[in-house]
């Protein structure tokens, strides 16, 4: 096993004042920072008091940055740049930090001449080794000559001195669907620093791409495991360092943005076969789900076999969907749900490590000692082994009369806005759930983001608004739902009417649609109309689902028939669905 790299993460990552940035870096157990020039311009310390201050945290400043516009530049202009520099290695001196990013240039004053930026940078860099400093070369995807790391890696080579080596950021690198193998012929000791920031894949011009859109590793569509082995094998000894620029983190709170930053590196790690840490446990099912306040079950066929022994907790069951209805909590929510693993210790173990939050509870005397974690959105995961914390619940021997309910299909999560890809990213590290593409919708109320994370027996969908809704929209804080399983979904639905569920209604427009557009049957159609079953289907097969109404603020049910593989939620439906839930909720209050 490799040494376990240090950590260090761009102040321009995070939220607030230079004093919040280093506070949260240094509680969330990074080692150290770059430092951006414009954070140091805006505050009031000193370079001294700044170094003074990063050694009170604990943090190492391994970077400064950045320097631009230097090389293959006319005599007149290199002139200004050695003053320029100079200048800098002062300031640096004052920091304590010992290498200074050198972005390749974007100047209208830049020469297409290796030859001339060579010659430059080499004397940058002997000038920085007269104090004790070096310089990192870092091509810009969007450099005006120097654009990959390949051509800075030659001009490096070319200026041949020792303070003179190239700096190697993963978003320029991948974003422009570069090889990064050839990093591996690149001397260890030449690698002056390494930057690593995910990406959504977006088609758009790169600069912008960069500038808003950057994710923490785990987060977007980049192969970091791959890329940042390669540059372990080339020999590079340093930090592993997170450069992202996002509008989103940095307008959050920066210590919970730390954390998952941080979360990100120890994922990274774990991949990299760098740490000693159970692997991801992979949940097999859901042991349960749990609603708060009245839940509406037993007009879906549920009946309540159990009431728990020393909490003020019920299960409802069918086939083998298990629902909790606890009736303490914020009423109308999923407060919580139970995952069926392997191994609840070693699962439990990992959670610790990738600093999931853990829930305190209180255990009677025989009960399940169970173990929590906080989900992102404030959902809490129970880490369950088979059916033993049943034992916690005394039978009523009450039975369902069942309407063809057989278990949990999936559970959908509405996130707050800011920590959508945190969601992403701490349940496939935590529990080793693989994220799907990002889907994104106009619901009547503003567009919405979607995207489904899931493992061998659970799927849950992770949603988000784009932008906040104002008072116009519907009182329906942060909605969430449970999906049941059927196999056949009209005769569920059959089922659940005949005995009065209140199921949503939905609009014949959208049947006329879906028979122009599918080619399905008039009578398969007609059934589907009759009962408001919605309809959609991908290369694997095909997806029929219904809903009933709300429960209490935030809480709704949906039961779901997949034939073959389908993969997906019916995203494509949740605008219909949407409008109808709005529809109901307002002929329910007048």
């Amino acid at each position: 096993m490799r040494p376990d790299p240090r950590t260090a993460i761009a102040t321009v990552c995070l939220s607030g004042t230079l004093e919040d940035k280093l506070a949260a870096a240094a509680e969330a157990g990074f080692g150290g920072v770059e430092l951006f020039e414009n954070d140091l311009l805006a505050t009031r310390r000193t370079p001294a008091e700044i170094r003074e201050r990063c050694a009170d945290l604990g943090l190492s400043i391994d970077l400064y940055q950045p320097f631009r516009d230097f090389e293959a530049v006319p005599p007149d202009v290199l002139a200004a740049n050695l003053r320029r520099a100079e200048r800098k290695f002062d300031l640096m001196a004052e920091l304590g930090v010992d290498t200074v990013l050198v972005c390749s240039s974007v100047s209208p004053d830049a020469i297409d001449d290796d030859d001339l930026a060579a010659e430059q940078l080499h004397l940058l860099a002997a000038r920085a080794a007269e104090r004790g400093l070096r310089v990192a070369y870092e091509a810009l995807a969007w450099g005006r000559f120097v654009n990959g790391y390949e051509h800075a890696w030659r001009i490096v080579r070319r200026g041949a001195h020792p303070a003179l080596g190239v700096c190697l950021d993963s978003f320029h690198i991948l974003s422009k669907g570069d090889d990064p193998r050839p990093i591996r012929a690149i001397p260890g000791e030449k690698i002056f620093f390494l930057q690593l920031a995910d990406a959504p894949t977006l088609p758009m011009d790169v600069l912008q791409w960069s500038r808003h859109h950057r994710l923490f590793p785990g987060q977007g569509d980049f192969d970091l495991t791959a890329f940042t082995g390669h540059v372990l094998a080339a020999g590079y000894r340093g930090p592993l360092s997170l450069e992202v620029f996002n509008d989103v983190f940095r307008q959050s709170d920066p210590h919970r943005a730390a954390v998952d930053a941080m979360r990100s590196l120890v994922a990274l790690k774990d991949s990299l076969g760098l740490l000693d840490v159970p692997a991801a446990p992979v949940p097999t099912g859901f042991a349960f789900a749990e609603v708060v306040g009245d839940s509406g079950l037993a007009a879906l066929g549920f009946a309540r076999t159990g009431v728990h022994r020393s909490k003020p907790v019920e299960l409802w069951t069918q086939g083998q969907a298990r629902v909790l209805v606890n009736a303490t909590g914020e009423p109308g929510t999923v407060g919580a749900l139970g995952v069926t693993v392997p191994d609840p210790a070693a699962a439990a173990r990992r959670a610790e490590v990738m600093l999931a939050p853990p829930v305190a509870r209180a255990t009677g005397p025989g009960e399940a000692p169970l173990t929590a974690i906080t989900a992102p959105d404030g959902t809490q995961l129970f880490l369950c082994s088979g059916r033993d914390w049943i034992d916690d619940f005394v039978p009523t021997g009450e039975t369902a009369a069942g309407a063809g309910i057989t278990g949990i299909d999936h559970v959908a999560l509405t996130q707050p806005f800011d920590h959508f890809d945190e969601a992403t990213l701490f349940h496939r590290a935590v529990l080793g759930l693989e994220p799907s593409a990002v889907t994104e919708f106009a619901a009547p109320y503003g567009l919405v983001r979607a995207r489904g994370v899931s493992g061998a027996g659970i799927r849950l969908s992770l949603d988000a608004a784009l932008v906040r809704r104002g008072v116009w929209a519907p009182a329906v804080k942060e909605p969430q739902h449970i999906a049941f399983s059927t196999d056949d979904a009209v005769a569920c639905a059959t089922a659940l009417r005949s005995s009065g569920a209140r199921l949503l209604e939905i609009p014949g427009n959208y049947y006329d649609d879906l028979e122009a557009r599918t080619g399905l049957s008039p009578d398969r159609v007609g059934a589907l109309r009759e009962h408001s079953v919605l309809y959609d289907r991908d290369e694997h097969g095909e997806f029929l689902h219904f809903h009933a109404e709300l429960v209490g603020a935030r809480v709704f049910f949906e039961v779901v028939q997949r034939i073959g593989d389908y993969r997906g939620f019916g995203v494509v439906n949740a605008p219909v669905r949407m409008a109808a839930h709005h529809e109901a909720r307002l002929s329910s209050v007048r």
